[in-house]
């Protein structure tokens, strides 16, 4: 015999049967209704947390960018401000060098050139071209100082531009000299 109802069995059912069957039922409600809110279980939705990630993610964003666009427009004032802070360097064992050569040197953030002349005289230039701020180098063929970028020269004894397309002469140093040392100060 098999527990399966059939469906003339289940039509002669009585309303006292009905009623039975659905008093037995639990009532139907809503889902939603029932659940707790969701962002009470969960402290989180989905909307929350993707609003907060796009944020995080513009803010890191932001950052990659704007650090460095900061650094490039404050880096000339920070520039200036480190190379007026130097008024001397102090070169140890220049006075050793040989007449007829030059000595490149920091001062403050940029380079600089220490000629000693063949006449035992000391000249020392800004190493920057007036041009397009390329380094010089002291050329002792020549003796001059030449700038490789576009061709500019300046005289190794004054520092004033005598051929090419730089439009002022170098900032000029003193150079005193010293047993032991050479002191390099502003003019």
């Amino acid at each position: 015999m098999s527990n399966t109802i059939s469906p003339a069995l289940s039509q002669n059912r009585t309303a006292e049967q009905d009623e039975d069957m659905t008093a037995r039922r639990e009532p139907m409600t809503d889902p939603a209704e029932d659940a707790e809110d969701p962002e009470e279980t969960a402290g989180l939705s989905r909307a929350g947390f993707l609003k907060i990630a796009v944020g995080g993610m513009c803010a890191v964003y932001g950052g990659a960018v704007g650090y460095p666009l900061y650094r490039f427009l404050n880096s000339p004032v920070e520039k200036s401000q480190a190379a007026s802070a130097v008024h001397e360097v102090t070169l140890k064992d220049a006075d050793k060098l040989p007449r007829g050569s030059a000595l490149m040197f920091k001062f403050g953030v940029s380079p600089a050139v220490l000629i000693h002349h063949d006449d035992d005289s000391w000249t020392a230039f800004s190493a920057v071209c007036t041009h397009l701020a390329c380094t010089v180098q002291f050329d002792p063929n020549r003796k001059a100082i030449t700038c490789a970028c576009h061709g500019g020269v300046y005289d190794a004894k004054t520092g004033k531009n005598i051929a090419g397309p730089p439009p002022k002469p170098l900032p000029t140093f003193v150079a005193k000299v010293s047993p032991g040392s050479v002191v390099v100060s502003r003019a």
